[in-house]
């Protein structure tokens, strides 16, 4: 398997800090099933970032 082209995972602490939000309101958004989409890697949630990215190109394209 050729992991050179899998981009890493961002933390929740990696999206808040893009994001510019909290780290509790990622937490709140994924109960709510808000936000961009989140994956559970053993205990840890983690995030694609192209996922990240898409989720917020989504919000203009709402208010658009």
């Amino acid at each position: 398997m050729d992991t050179t082209r899998i981009a890493p995972l961002w933390t929740v602490q990696d999206v808040s800090e893009f994001l510019g939000v909290p780290v509790n309101t990622l937490y709140q958004w994924r109960h709510r099933g808000y936000g961009p989409t989140a994956r559970r890697v053993g205990r840890y949630i983690r995030y694609k970032q192209a996922d990240v990215i898409a989720w917020v190109e989504s919000l203009h394209s709402e208010s658009a």
